[in-house]
């Protein structure tokens, strides 16, 4: 017997009728897909589509050497044919940076692009949380006042009233510049080496590396201890706070609702100021669905001139299952099947449906014979909102039959030349 090969594990097939795990259809991907594309457009954001594999280096620079998605996460490997050190992506900023870097697309002033795929973390597979995800990112490249992470903010809750989520909180946060990041994470550093006791294995291998990611820490035994350490607020100089407090104003003006927490870091080194998450308490522990900020000395540090920017990435994955605890539904069922009964009527059914689709209709032709009785059922079982009964009779007096599928309406016949036009009634 022939091997049977199965995905593998943190990897998924996507159906077109979902799977039985309670995974959504590639019709209600594409719903969220074409959603994610209108509203992007609609603020102006247009398309970048970037490489799923790049230097392992670029995700080094940028994204911190001592982040979990570089240390443990990563699928990295050597070139066999050059040597080359690369790696298939595992966020998306980091490749968009590098595209503008390479290409020069501020030169002729700020741009704002949006990218959507796959992203790989080697990681424990859990709900929510595979080796293979998907995201949607926007990046505004250019554009240094904090009404452009508003904005970002306010096409998100757009994205989620389009898409019918609702009960979805946003925290936001301000972690300041690097000369103010350093100061504080000195501080930091000295607060938790007086409790050295409390801190576990992950928060000690990260004290003198990236303290602030011990914020983020959801070990309970540490969560007093996390709770009364100094906060980055008092930290901040004239311009972070000036920064902050516009951000804010942006967004009351806007009547989007925050939560400040002070805890909310983002686990990735790049990011300085503005700082969000939308979370959910409707997935358990993958409660993020979208997060982004600003990262002004970005596109510098990967060879560009000095650029302000700011983005988000947002979990396809994670917004699919909100959707479906929220009753969103989509459907790729043609609009007509086309029963065929009789040799006249097969040779005539292609050429009709093409007029259909002509007109804008999807058609799913019978093929493979049978009884009208059994082309029927096939009908019924294919979704469509109706049947267009084709027999050799209707051939030769140049009509068909309508039959409704979904709803009230009886079986009528009409000429093959208003076929359209009944349809659209």
């Amino acid at each position: 017997m022939a091997d049977k090969f199965q995905s593998i594990k943190g990897f998924y097939d996507v159906l077109p009728d979902g799977g039985p795990d309670g995974r959504p259809s590639t019709a209600l991907w594409h719903h969220l897909e074409d959603v994610a594309r209108r509203v992007m457009g609609m603020y102006g954001y247009r398309n970048i589509r970037l490489p799923l594999v790049e230097q392992t280096h670029l995700f080094v620079r940028s994204v911190g050497e001592h982040t979990d998605i570089v240390e443990k996460e990563m699928y990295a490997w050597e070139d066999a044919l050059n040597g080359d050190r690369i790696a298939l992506r595992p966020e998306g900023t980091a490749g968009c940076v590098r595209a503008v870097v390479e290409h020069s697309l501020t030169y002729n002033g700020p741009q704002r692009v949006w990218y959507m795929g796959p992203m790989f973390r080697h990681e424990n597979v859990q709900k929510g949380r595979q080796r293979q995800f998907h995201q949607v990112g926007a990046e505004a490249f250019g554009y240094a006042g904090p009404e452009t992470e508003a904005e970002q903010i306010i096409m998100l809750a757009r994205l989620w009233r389009e898409l019918g989520i609702t009960d979805v909180e946003l925290q936001i946060n301000t972690i300041g510049d690097a000369e103010e990041r350093h100061a504080y994470r000195q501080t930091l550093i000295a607060y938790f080496e007086q409790h050295m006791d409390l801190l576990d294995e992950d928060a000690r291998r990260r004290l003198h590396a990236n303290p602030l990611r011990i914020l983020d820490s959801k070990n309970p035994r540490m969560q007093a201890m996390i709770e009364a350490a100094p906060k980055m607020f008092d930290a901040l100089g004239e311009e972070s706070r000036a920064h902050y407090e516009g951000f804010c104003e942006h967004l009351r003006a806007a009547g989007i609702d925050f939560v400040l927490n002070t805890r909310l870091v983002r686990g990735l080194d790049y990011y300085n100021r503005s700082v969000f998450e939308w979370v959910t308490t409707k997935l358990g522990a993958q409660g993020t669905i979208a997060a982004g900020g600003r990262y002004d000395t970005l596109v510098e540090s990967l060879g560009g001139k000095p650029t302000p920017a700011c983005g988000f990435g947002m979990g396809m994955e994670r917004v699919l299952m909100l959707m479906q605890d929220y009753g969103v539904t989509a459907t790729d069922a043609p609009h007509v099947y086309l029963v065929n009964a009789g040799e006249a009527a097969q040779r005539a059914a292609p050429l009709l449906a093409e007029r259909l689709r002509d007109g804008g209709l999807s058609v799913s032709v019978h093929a493979g014979g049978g009884s009208f009785k059994s082309q029927m059922k096939k009908a019924d079982g294919s979704g469509a909102a109706f049947a267009v009964i084709l027999g050799d009779d209707e051939v030769a007096a140049g009509t068909a039959a309508i039959k409704p599928l979904r709803g009230q309406g009886e079986q009528r016949t009409v000429a093959q030349t208003e076929l359209l036009a009944a349809l659209a009634e």
